[in-house]
């Protein structure tokens, strides 16, 4: 498995997959060009399947603009594409560049083909080779390919997870996650101080100030409140395009931070007790980016707002003093009951139900780790590994339709009735 710091990344909303990575890609691509060809040039972006579905709202094409353009903004034509889907993964954009005065885009210099595969981390098809392998050029520091590998290892060096975090990482894995925390709370902490409403036709109120307020006022306060709170106030920092930490995704941005605050202002961490629960999310996110994927648009939903439900799972389960096995059984009860989670964002907003799932799911994580930690965390007959397993598969056999498409499901029924277009 590869590093905590490639898992868990600071950066812009809306989406990870169809902002962050293509910005990535954008970045990459213009910086090799400009060193053959100088920087007065030309660019024409081709955006595929799922990029191109639901790219208006994500601002894919913003920020391949934003990335690629010149002074006077005239050298850059994005083009959406979405019936051309490659079988390695569906979120594809190929650039390609020109000379300035090639204002027809007729003759390219060269091009590219990039694929976003979730959590803001991209992959190049060199060489004209479009069968990939999302983990062949990852730098594995983790030599452990699943969690029941990890467990045995934690258990036959008696160490925790945080400490065999460290073990691979090394001590400087700490100040990374301070910064990722800190990212994280001051997403909640703008959320929590923003109104208004956010871009796009859905013309979506702010809610995570009035649910604030409200729980501070209420007469018998239900802690579920203040996680809603937290939750919302992320996920609509995210949804602004806002700065946030991708866990997993930023579609998820909302959860882990919520959980944490909670327990924070709950019950008195320490911002080292933070960081060591971050290391445990960590770790079970990367079990699923390993061997499964987080990209709604691979396996819909299941694969963002499903694994930070079995992160923040695991990671509430930690935090309440639970052992190896109640953290995995935490982790485990988290996704079993998102499987089959759609992924049908309406007009391709980072809104509807994102927004919403976040807060819900982040309440469903506490649930989660309590219901572990009574059971005792032995004798389950479903295993971590084997949900991961089956939410990979349940994303195969999910309809495109319903994996970040906005073709089916809410984004349908909603566009019709309001005659969105």
């Amino acid at each position: 498995m590869e590093t905590l710091r490639e898992f868990y990344k600071i950066g812009n909303g809306p989406s990870s997959s169809h902002t962050m990575g293509p910005e990535r890609a954008a970045s990459l691509f213009k910086k090799r060009v400009e060193e053959k060809y100088g920087k007065d040039l030309r660019y024409k972006a081709e955006l595929y399947g799922s990029l191109a579905a639901t790219g208006k709202g994500h601002l894919t094409d913003f920020i391949i603009k934003k990335t690629l353009e010149n002074t006077e903004k005239d050298n850059i034509e994005v083009i959406f594409m979405p019936e051309v889907v490659y079988d390695f993964h569906t979120n594809g954009v190929r650039f390609f560049v020109y000379k300035k005065d090639d204002i027809n885009f007729e003759t390219p210099l060269e091009s590219a083909l990039f694929f976003s595969v979730g959590g803001g981390s991209i992959l190049e098809a060199k060489d004209g080779n479009e069968n990939l392998n999302k983990n062949a050029d990852v730098e594995h520091i983790y030599p452990q390919k699943n969690f029941k590998e990890i467990m045995e290892y934690c258990e036959k060096e008696n160490i925790t997870i945080p400490q065999y975090v460290e073990r691979y990482e090394g001590v400087e894995i700490w100040d990374y996650l301070k910064t990722v925390w800190h990212a994280m709370d001051d997403a909640v902490d703008r959320g929590l101080n923003t109104e208004g409403y956010l871009h796009g036709m859905l013309h979506l109120e702010r809610k995570a100030k009035m649910f604030y307020e409200k729980y501070l006022n209420a007469k018998f306060k239900d802690v579920k409140g203040r996680v809603y709170s937290y939750a919302l106030a992320a996920s609509e920092e995210n949804a602004s395009a806002g700065k946030v930490v991708t866990a997993p995704t930023c579609g998820a941005s909302g959860l882990i931070p919520a959980v944490l605050k909670t327990f924070q202002q709950e019950n008195g961490l320490s911002e080292e007790e933070i960081l060591n629960a971050l290391a445990v999310a960590g770790v079970i996110g990367n079990v699923y980016k390993q061997n499964a994927s987080i990209s709604g648009a691979e396996v819909g939903c299941q694969g963002e707002v499903g694994v930070a439900c079995s992160m923040g799972s695991g990671m509430a389960a930690y935090i309440m003093g639970g052992s190896i096995q109640e953290i995995e059984y935490a982790a485990e009860i988290g996704m079993e009951h998102c499987l089959g989670m759609t992924c049908d964002p309406m007009l391709g907003y980072v809104q509807i139900p994102c927004i919403e799932r976040n807060a819900i799911y982040a309440a469903k994580a506490m649930d989660c780790a309590q219901y572990s930690l009574m059971s005792g965390g032995e004798n389950h007959l479903i295993t971590l590994d084997e949900v991961v397993e089956t939410m990979l598969q349940t994303g195969k056999d999910l309809h495109s339709n319903y994996k970040e498409t906005s073709l089916a499901g809410l984004a349908k029924l909603k566009k019709a009735k309001l005659n969105l277009e």
